[in-house]
This record gives C-alpha cells, sequence and structure tokens, in this order.
C-alpha cells in the first residue's frame, strides 16, 4: 500500500493576492552573503572570506505577517470568548495551543459549492442535500471541507470578495453531528464582508455579520480558510491532516493542510 498527498495549502508569498491589503504578509528575503554579519554574534571578526565559496551564514527570511494569514486553523477564541452555550453555562473558548489534536487527522468529506453565487449564505438544507448527492453520513469529528469559486480565484484582486459563505445554520448542522474541524478555500467561512455588509445596510440585522463564525458561541469548533486545490478532492475516501502552529493564547496557527490517500 502506497499514500498519496495532496497539498492544500497555499503558498506565502509577497505576490500573491490572498489578504485586503492591510492585512498581506511581507517577506524580506536575506541571501548567503546578507547574513555575514550575523555569524559575528557567534563568530568574532570573521570574514565571508574564510568561509566555503564566500558566502556568509545562511539564507534566511524575515517575515511579517498575523496568524490568519495563509492557510490557518481559526481556534473558537477567534470567534467568541466563550464556547459551548447549547450545553447550558458556556466555558472559555479554546486557543489554538489548546486544540485537541485528534481533531486535526481525520477523514475528510468535500461539499462541493462552486456552483453557487458569491455572497450566497450556505443554509442547513443545502449541506443536507450534498451530503445526501456524494452519498455520506457524517461521523463525528469529520472534517468537512466547502469547495466555492474562491479556490480558483486566489491570486485576483477579488479574492476576498469571491465564493459562498457558511451560514450559521449550516455551520450548527455540522457541529450538532460532531464535526469539529470544517475548511473553505475561500478568504473567510462566512460569506464575503463585501456582501455581508450590503445585506446589513439594507436589513440593519447586524447578526448576519459572520454568523458561520459566531455559530461557535454554541458549539466550539475549528475552521481552516484559504484551502487550495480542493477541486481535486473526491467527495470523500482521503485523510485530512491540519495540525495547527503551537501558538500561546492565540486565535489561530498557521498549518500545511494535506490530504492523504492510501492508494
Amino acid at each position: 500500500m502506497t499514500r498519496r498527498f495532496v497539498d492544500l495549502s497555499i503558498t506565502l508569498c509577497n505576490e500573491v493576492v490572498s489578504d485586503p491589503p492591510f492585512l498581506r504578509p511581507e517577506i524580506t528575503y536575506q541571501t548567503h552573503r546578507e547574513t555575514v554579519d550575523e555569524m559575528h554574534f557567534f563568530f568574532p571578526g570573521l570574514t565571508a572570506e574564510a568561509l566555503p565559496g564566500g558566502e556568509g551564514f545562511a539564507a534566511a527570511e524575515w517575515v511579517r505577517l498575523t496568524t490568519h494569514s495563509g492557510t490557518h486553523l481559526d481556534a473558537p477564541w477567534h470567534f467568541h470568548p466563550t464556547q459551548d452555550a447549547q450545553d447550558g453555562e458556556p466555558r472559555p473558548a479554546l486557543t489554538i495551543d489548546e486544540i485537541p489534536l485528534e481533531w486535526c487527522f481525520q477523514p475528510g468529506v468535500k461539499l462541493d459549492f462552486t456552483a453557487l453565487p458569491d455572497g450566497y449564505v450556505v443554509t442547513a438544507a443545502d449541506v443536507a442535500a450534498e451530503l445526501a448527492r456524494i452519498g455520506h453520513e457524517l461521523k463525528p469529528l469529520d472534517i468537512v471541507l466547502v469547495n466555492t469559486s474562491a479556490g480558483k480565484a486566489l491570486g485576483d484582486p477579488d479574492y476576498v470578495s469571491r465564493g459562498c459563505g457558511m451560514g450559521y445554520e449550516a455551520t450548527m448542522y455540522l457541529t450538532s453531528r460532531g464535526v469539529r474541524v470544517t475548511g473553505t478555500d475561500a478568504w473567510s467561512w462566512d460569506a464575503p464582508f463585501a456582501h455581508t455588509a450590503q445585506k446589513v445596510k439594507e436589513t440593519g440585522d447586524t447578526s448576519l455579520i459572520w454568523e458561520g463564525h459566531k455559530a461557535g458561541r454554541d458549539i466550539g469548533y475549528c475552521h481552516l480558510e484559504k484551502l487550495h486545490n480542493l477541486e481535486v478532492l473526491p467527495p470523500h475516501g482521503f485523510m485530512v491532516s491540519c495540525f495547527p502552529h503551537k501558538i500561546k493564547g492565540a486565535s489561530a496557527g498557521w498549518t500545511r493542510a494535506v490530504a492523504i490517500f492510501e492508494d
């Protein structure tokens, strides 16, 4: 038996649009020769000429980013200070370093919502219909990945406004069945803000803002954002690995999300 891996993560880089301007990561690259001065901390007076090939310490990079840059896993703490209100007494929301590791390596399920228009808010009925179409009954801890039209728009100027989003009832449909990690190839689990803002303006209903995120108040869960390559996945029959970086008290952690097939 052999394993096949499919990378579900975007590449963190300066060139590809994956965030609004004020949230975009910035990477500064240092060549081997540019790190010579840093060697003096360990080896005072050492010059590049004394080193093999005249090169310095090592290539390195400085990265300015948030915990929500690139493909990342959001913790319940990102959504609200408390979680699990549905159980009666809310408890403090989990931060990313507190997420159970078993949540992050489980069978994957892909829901294909690529035909839904940008800004559409997915309902519980939509989720049930798609699960029926692919012939899958959710099991506790299944990792549910949502393929939207945003997946192929990565890098486009309007990427953050593309794709459908998961509403409150759709999210609760999943989490009430034991799902604790979900994911999307869009910028956000919810419908893009550009579309939500228009609805709030028309209705005055501010509960529409981040309604899928806010479902975490009732049942704590995590979601992956800015996934990639979901279109190449089958509806099920693969494992998902998405262990987040362990950052104390953080609302999210970067992850190299991967689909694993046993061929």
